[in-house]
């Protein structure tokens, strides 16, 4: 998945009401960009961080640039924007490059399922159960190399945790997706620390028959690449 604009490098003045960040451009113009990103992004939002932003030119946006990547300045990066892992795990689907969920017919985005949600993926095949994949954006590390998720307390994510458990119980292949937007993770695993009922939620899901799969990605300015397994510690 490319990048639609050639991104610009920046950096950080702050982050505020979660969607907003102030930034100084490389011309010295400091303006606000859009943060597509809910989360807490711990770890990844100091003042001072060198960032990635996208610019844009639809007169239909209020705001001129929008937050893409963390630049650590080590050859690493990390992705924010967290429509990114749908839109990169689509092609892949649809490309049949993920082993583990190839050989589907349809892939069909935004499903409705469950207690008023959404599947992010159903996956339909002549003669397979359906598969329903739920996709997570992870870009929290607190340990070299790790990967963790959540990085704030996640009801939304426990249910959705649940809805996957009853589509296995119902006879479904039901699909826990961690998608790693960082370039520096060799592994992932739960940050059970931060939200003890997801870490619960998460072992009922696999006790259930809830399949687990995480991916790293390939990251620079010019666009975001599915990789490929990582091992869940």
């Amino acid at each position: 998945m490319r990048f639609q604009t050639p991104l610009e490098p920046a950096v950080l003045i702050r982050r505020y009401k979660r969607f907003l960040a102030d930034i100084r451009l490389e011309d010295g113009r400091e303006v606000t960009a859009h943060c597509a990103n809910p989360g807490s992004m711990m770890g990844l939002a100091e003042p001072g961080t060198r960032i990635w932003v996208e610019p844009n030119d639809d007169p239909k946006k209020k705001l001129k640039y929008g937050w893409r990547l963390v630049d650590h300045g080590n050859g690493h990066f990390t992705g924010v924007d967290t429509s990114v892992p749908n839109r990169a795990l689509r092609a892949a689907l649809e490309a049949g490059a993920i082993p583990e969920l190839a050989g589907y017919a349809q892939v069909r985005p935004e499903v409705k399922y469950g207690q008023g949600s959404r599947i992010d993926f159903l996956l339909q095949g002549s003669g397979r159960p359906d598969a329903y994949v739920e996709v997570k954006s992870v870009t929290l590390m607190r340990a070299p190399y790790v990967a963790e998720f959540p990085d704030a307390v996640t009801a939304r994510g426990a249910k959705h945790l649940g809805e996957l458990s009853d589509m296995a119980r119902a006879g479904h292949r039901a699909v826990m997706f961690y998608l790693i937007q960082r370039t520096d993770a060799q592994g992932f695993r739960l940050a059970e620390d931060i939200d003890p009922a997801y870490a619960a939620a998460f072992a009922a899901a696999r006790a259930a028959g809830v399949e687990v799969l995480a991916y790293d990605t390939a990251i620079s300015p010019e666009g975001v690449e599915l990789g490929g397994p990582v091992a869940l510690g």
